[in-house]
Formats: structure tokens, sequence, C-alpha cells
């Protein structure tokens, strides 16, 4: 008695499985570049809207306090543009009391989305990325953000190039 192949034949042979998973191999090839880009691309985003309130936030801490960075220390300058020391949140002017203007960002200073870093380095001259140290700042916190007491410029401390190429300095 003879059987044929064709009749009784369950499941799938080797080659058909070979098949869908060189198949299945050639679309995740494909596929996971672009999910690398996008994340990379949502690093950069979110730099740019960081820095762009920064340095709102420090225009707006001069506008009010006659022209005043918010301070020469990472400390002051971290402490001026979230809440200050006082009770109410409000930062005072140069020379008065009680200047009625502040807290600048709500809650904690953003943290740079490539080093994770919230400290600011105050620097004086020209703000380049040196790549400050993003070790701690005091032993405390990471080194995300250099500011220029001389410039009132904010950058961030980190190094590397945007998606078309040009330096993350030039943000």
């Amino acid at each position: 008695m003879r059987r044929t192949l064709g009749k009784n034949r369950k499941g799938f042979t080797l080659v058909e499985v070979l098949i869908v998973v060189v198949i299945l191999g050639i679309l995740a090839a494909t596929v996971l570049p672009q999910f690398t880009a996008a994340s990379n691309d949502a690093k950069e985003s979110a730099l740019r809207q960081d820095l762009q309130m920064l340095r709102a936030q420090i225009q707006m801490y001069k506008h009010q306090h006659d022209g005043a960075i918010p301070g020469t220390t990472s400390t002051q300058v971290a402490q001026k543009l979230t809440l200050s020391s006082k009770v109410d949140g409000t930062t005072a002017a140069v020379g008065t009391a009680g200047y009625p203007y502040g807290p600048y960002i709500v809650g904690q200073l953003p943290p740079n989305p490539y080093n994770g870093g919230r400290g600011i380095k105050v620097v004086t001259g020209t703000v380049s990325t040196v790549a400050v140290d993003a070790a701690a700042l005091d032993g405390t916190e990471k080194v995300g953000w250099v500011f220029s007491t001389d410039l009132g410029e904010i950058k961030a401390n980190t190094t590397g190039t945007t998606a078309d190429g040009k330096s993350l300095d030039a943000i």
C-alpha cells in the first residue's frame, strides 16, 4: 500500500518557513533604521524647543530686570529662572526689594535630551561646544546647559550634528 504525499500533508515545509523568515528579515532591515532616525529627530526637536524656551525666559528676565542677567554662578542662574529663594516665588530686581516677577520656569530646568543634565555651567565669553564636562557640576547634577555671562547666551552642553548635518552647537 502506497501513501500519497499530497493528501495527508499537515504543516509547513522547511523551505516555506525559510522563505517567510527571509521576507521578515528584509522587512525588519528596512523599517528599523527609520525608528532610529525618528528617535534622533525627537531629541533634536526637544532640544530646539527647550533652548527656545530658555532663551525666551532669559530675555524676559533681562527685560524685567533692567538688562541684568539672571546671575553669575550656576546656582544663581538656575534659582532665578526657576523658583527663587523667596517664599512667594518672585524674583527681586537689582537694587530693589520685592520685585513682583518670576518664576520664569515652573519647576526644574528642562533636561538636555542628549545627556539628561539639568545643571547650568556659567562661563565668560563665547559659549562653544567645548563639551563642558558632562559629569557632575558640583557633585550632584550633570551639566545640561552652558550660559555665558558676557553674552547672556545659553546653549546645550552637547556635541554632534543635526539631521541635516549642521552642528548642534548652531542651534
